[in-house]
């Protein structure tokens, strides 16, 4: 089970951020730096945020780190779940400037294969990014359990 791939460490969970209002992509002028600008979370998505921090701790799970797409529905999910994140950019959304996902998927691969055995980190990021990486498309608050060479060795939604 998933629990146990974590404990087992050398892993990475990388989160779909959980659900926002509707909508796709950010509006027309967003800025990273005023979430009112942004697509935030829905009521139901902080809800999810929340309850997959619980999944966490009733687990007795705790992620050497908590690493954040700069987006504020990430960064929102990141603490609701877990309290706190680091910003890296290499998680940032790829959705409009698509250019950059092959460097970006990189450099996550490259992350990925830091992690050490008994550890594991989670990654809060977007769809797209994960998309680029596995096989499929994860739903808001969805996850990919990804190993130190990137292969997917499960998908959950921590219920």
């Amino acid at each position: 089970d998933v629990a146990n791939l974590l404990r087992a460490g050398g892993c990475v969970v990388m989160l779909r951020h959980a659900a926002t209002v509707a909508g796709v992509g950010d509006p027309p002028g967003f800025r990273l730096d005023a979430c009112s600008t942004q697509r935030n979370l829905s009521e139901a998505g902080q809800q999810d945020a929340r309850r997959i921090g619980e999944w966490f701790r009733a687990s007795g799970l705790k992620p050497r780190a908590v690493l954040s797409s700069a987006w504020c529905r990430c960064k929102d999910t990141a603490d609701l779940a877990f309290g706190a994140h680091k910003l890296w950019a290499p998680l940032n959304s790829t959705f409009i400037e698509r250019s950059l996902q092959p460097d970006q998927s990189r450099l996550v691969r490259q992350g990925m294969a830091k992690v050490p055995a008994g550890q594991f980190e989670v990654w809060v990021t977007h769809q797209v990014n994960i998309s680029a990486l596995a096989e499929g498309s994860p739903a808001s608050g969805e996850a990919f359990v990804f190993d130190r060479q990137g292969k997917v060795l499960a998908r959950t939604t921590f219920a």
